[in-house]
């Protein structure tokens, strides 16, 4: 497809989403915070809805007729993951909170087998919720964590990384696609290396999936985690695929219904993969809704997907560097549509304030990302970040937007 079918078949697309037909203080919405959370098609939104009208009952538990149905319904968005990145089994695919519950899973059952001396290797450019959980394994258990640094332009140093694997390493976990910088890390590459050394790599996928067709069995990775908000489906619900060797051999993480084969006060033997790490009630309709996400996003192609959003990635780059004493942070040669930006002499927080009263929602802050924000000297960025439906127009009103607020605030 040329740019201008590309762009009528995204604005096909865009009609799916209800929420962008809103106006925000007198202006129509333009929605440019996707790296935080995406907005929702029609089929998502009424998969959640016909669950609760049609099917609400508990499921893997009971025998009667709305139990089997919706336990049916959520096991077959089980499978629809599985297609979705290319995993062996759907018993590699474990159904968590979000990305960080899934980092976290991996943190506490395969890292609680680590001991003191032994290293993790993360990255500069992780979202806190790829170095908190193993900071905390850190100072519990004594195990060395490790930062492979990035450039100037925000791509992670690999003869660093490659430097830093010893004898000790135990696991290399980093993001796929940088939060903050938008940056796509060479990640089968990692992968590639880090068998050599017979290392396991976990891969923080949450801002991957809603731009890149992912492949686990292709990236050969050993655990792979995302959420479904970020790829258009409902919060409260993502995924940690794990080969079947590894989630096999890590011990259990939360108890409680669901996950138990059989109790006593005696001893308690556990239910097989996947169910032996989802304890408790799960969310179900949040489930249905993250299979038709799927569904969703692969008849949308994410070739085109990724196609479209790097012609609004450059569109804006090249009319935001046109702005006076604008800085972008990171400009990998191979980089999603996330662009952090800081203005000289202007707060990032007042240029989210002041561009919203126009109608543009942007994000502001530090990102969750905070050691690299200052790595390069900030403390915040304003964030605009991109989704399938937004527009070169709306590039237009958010250019705009900005040039108004810095003549406002200078």
């Amino acid at each position: 497809m040329n740019e201008a079918e590309l762009a009528a078949y995204m604005l096909e697309l865009r009609q799916e989403f209800p929420i962008l037909k809103r106006t925000v203080h007198g202006k129509p919405l333009v929605y440019f915070d996707n790296g935080a959370t995406v907005q929702k098609p029609e089929a998502v939104i009424e998969s959640m809805n016909a669950y609760y009208r049609e099917l609400n009952s508990n499921i893997h538990r009971g025998v009667h007729f709305l139990s089997g149905e919706a336990t049916d319904a959520y096991e077959q968005a089980r499978e629809k993951v599985r297609q979705f990145i290319n995993a062996r089994s759907s018993k590699e695919v474990i159904f968590v909170r979000g990305t960080t519950e899934g980092i976290n899973l991996v943190a506490n059952t395969f890292g609680r087998q680590l001991e003191a001396g032994d290293e993790v290797i993360v990255s500069m450019m992780e979202h806190h919720a790829n170095i908190v959980p193993w900071q905390i394994l850190r100072d519990q258990l004594g195990i060395v964590l490790k930062v492979a640094p990035v450039n100037e332009d925000g791509e992670l140093d690999m003869a660093a990384l490659n430097a830093m694997i010893s004898a000790k390493t135990k696991l290399i976990s980093v993001t796929h696609v940088s939060n903050a910088l938008g940056t796509i890390n060479p990640v089968k590459q990692i992968v590639d290396l880090a068998h050599l050394h017979e290392i396991p790599v976990l891969l923080d996928g949450a801002q991957a999936v809603p731009h890149l067709k992912v492949d686990v069995q292709e990236l050969d990775c050993d655990f792979y985690a995302f959420s479904a908000h970020k790829m258009y489906g409902p919060t409260g619900i993502g995924v940690l695929y794990g080969k079947e060797t590894l989630l096999d051999a890590m011990p259990v993480w939360q108890g409680g219904g669901d996950m138990i084969d059989h109790v006593s006060f005696e001893k308690t033997t556990y239910a097989g993969l996947p169910h032996k790490f989802e304890a408790g009630t799960p969310a179900i309709a949040e489930g249905i809704g993250l299979g038709v996400a799927c569904d969703w996003l692969m008849q949308a192609d994410l070739d085109k997907v990724a196609a479209w959003e790097e012609v609004l990635l450059n569109y804006a780059t090249e009319q935001m560097q046109q702005i006076p004493g604008m800085r972008i942070l990171g400009n990998a040669e191979h980089k999603a549509g996330v662009i952090s930006f800081v203005i000289d002499g202007v707060h990032a927080q007042d240029i989210g304030v002041l561009i919203d009263q126009l109608g543009v929602a942007i994000r502001t802050g530090h990102h969750c990302a905070m050691p690299v924000l200052h790595h390069f000297g900030v403390d915040a960025t304003a964030r605009a970040s991109f989704a399938l439906y937004n527009t070169k127009e709306e590039v237009d009103i958010f250019i705009a937007a900005l040039n108004r607020a810095c003549d406002m605030l200078r």
